[in-house]
């Protein structure tokens, strides 16, 4: 599995790749800019990311504007929904506007709110991982 962090704190950035570094050949990028940058990248190479991990507040461009232009690529690509990279938001806002703007119209998998608790976040990574 390959998988990109999107997340400008680094203490974060380097907790999330801990956690992944079993289970996934893991990149990451320090903000939306680059986020989007390395998933155009990683279809170039042939090669796409399984599953991004995105933070939301980030400098640049946000996780929500990051990850409507991710879903806009794949779209232009001509993937199916079922074929779109899992998107799950990672961030400290808890608030309904962040949850219904990433679902609804940003199209994430899922969202996990930090602090995050690795056992926790395992199970919602293999949740809504493709087989």
């Amino acid at each position: 599995m390959r998988a990109l962090v999107v997340e400008d704190d680094y203490g974060s950035r380097q907790l999330l790749q801990a956690y992944l570094k079993d289970i996934a050949e893991v990149d990451a990028a320090v903000d939306g800019e680059e986020g989007l940058e390395a998933f155009r990248l990683a279809w170039s190479e042939n090669e796409p990311y399984d599953l991004i991990l995105l933070d939301i507040m980030m400098p640049k461009m946000d996780g929500q504007e990051c990850l409507k232009q991710i879903r806009k690529l794949e779209h232009e690509m001509g993937l199916r929904q079922i074929d779109e990279v899992t998107v799950i938001m990672t961030t400290a806002l808890e608030d309904p506007k962040n949850v219904i703007e990433a679902f609804h119209r940003g199209g994430a998998t899922g969202y996990i709110v930090k602090p995050i608790d690795k056992s926790t976040f395992l199970t919602e990574i293999k949740k809504h991982l493709k087989t």
